[in-house]
C-alpha cells in the first residue's frame, strides 16, 4: 500500500510538471486559411506534444478590430498584410511581418459545373443569388469586388449579391443552396470534401490587387516562446507542402 501511495504522488508530480511547462498560444487566422490551418496544428502537435494552440477563424477585418478591443489572441494570420501593418504602427504588435501565401480566388458552384463558367456567366438571369465575402473586412470579397468592377460586371451583378461574413459562411451559402454561384478562394475550392460537390473557375489575378497574406504576433504573443515556435513552423517543409495543397502560392516562389 505505501508503495502504490508512493508511485501515486509520484505520477501526480509529474504530469503538474508536465502541465507547468505546457505551453499554450491563441491563434486568429483568416477563414481561407481552415483547411490549410487543421492540417498544419495536426503537424505542429506531433512535432511538438504538450503545447496547445486554439485557432480561432474569421475575417481579417473583424479579427484585426478585435485585437485593438483587446481581444487575447497571440498571433495573426491575415489575409491582408495591410491589417498587421497597421497593428504593428498602433504598437499592439511587434516586427517582423511575416508573408506566408499569396491567395487566388475562384468561382465556385455545387449547381452547375463551374469550370465551364466565367465571371460573364454570373449575369444568366437563372443565377439569382451569389455569394461572396463581405467586401467591408473581408481581403477575398474586395478582390472579387475588384475583379468583377474590372470585368465592367459589378454594378450589374450587385442585386444578386449575398454577402457572407467571412468565407466559411460564403461557402455555406453556396452549399445550401441560398446562392447558386459564389466567389471563394481556391483554397476552399481544392478541399477534398468541397471539390467533390462542384467544379471551380479561376479567376486571373490580373484583375486584382494581390491578395498578400501575412501574420505578426501581438504583442501580447510577444511573452509567449510558442507564439514564435508556430511562426517560425509556418516555414518548415510540411507546412510548405500543406500550404501548396491547397493552391496558395508562397513568399519567393514564381507566380
Amino acid at each position: 500500500m505505501k508503495l502504490l501511495k508512493f508511485v501515486t504522488v509520484i505520477c501526480s508530480f509529474l504530469l503538474c510538471t508536465t502541465a507547468a511547462h505546457a505551453d499554450k498560444i491563441i491563434v486568429v487566422a483568416a477563414a481561407d486559411m481552415k483547411f490549410a490551418m487543421e492540417e498544419i496544428s495536426v503537424a505542429f502537435k506531433k512535432a511538438h506534444p504538450g503545447d496547445e494552440v486554439q485557432i480561432i477563424y474569421g475575417s481579417s477585418g473583424k479579427a484585426h478590430t478585435q485585437i485593438q478591443q483587446g481581444a487575447p489572441y497571440d498571433i495573426f494570420f491575415s489575409a491582408d498584410v495591410a491589417f498587421p501593418e497597421h497593428l504593428v504602427k498602433k504598437q499592439m504588435a511587434v516586427q517582423p511581418i511575416r508573408p506566408y501565401a499569396i491567395g487566388r480566388i475562384t468561382l465556385w458552384s455545387t449547381t452547375k459545373d463551374a469550370s465551364k463558367m466565367t465571371l460573364e456567366s454570373l449575369t444568366d438571369p437563372k443565377i439569382t443569388r451569389i455569394a461572396l465575402p463581405n467586401p467591408a473586412h473581408a481581403p477575398y470579397g474586395k478582390r472579387a469586388e475588384e475583379a468583377l468592377r474590372a470585368m465592367g460586371l459589378w454594378d450589374r451583378l450587385k442585386p444578386k449579391f449575398v454577402y457572407g461574413e467571412d468565407m466559411i459562411q460564403t461557402t455555406q451559402f453556396v452549399q445550401t443552396g441560398n446562392a447558386q454561384a459564389g466567389i471563394i478562394s481556391l483554397s476552399f475550392a481544392l478541399n477534398p470534401m468541397l471539390s467533390k460537390m462542384g467544379g471551380y473557375y479561376l479567376i486571373s489575378d490580373k484583375l486584382h490587387h494581390p491578395l498578400d497574406q501575412a501574420y505578426v504576433i501581438t504583442k501580447l504573443g510577444s511573452t509567449k516562446p510558442l507564439a514564435k515556435t508556430f511562426g517560425d513552423y509556418m516555414s518548415s517543409k510540411p507546412v510548405r507542402a500543406i500550404m501548396i495543397k491547397y493552391g496558395f502560392v508562397l513568399p519567393g516562389d514564381v507566380r
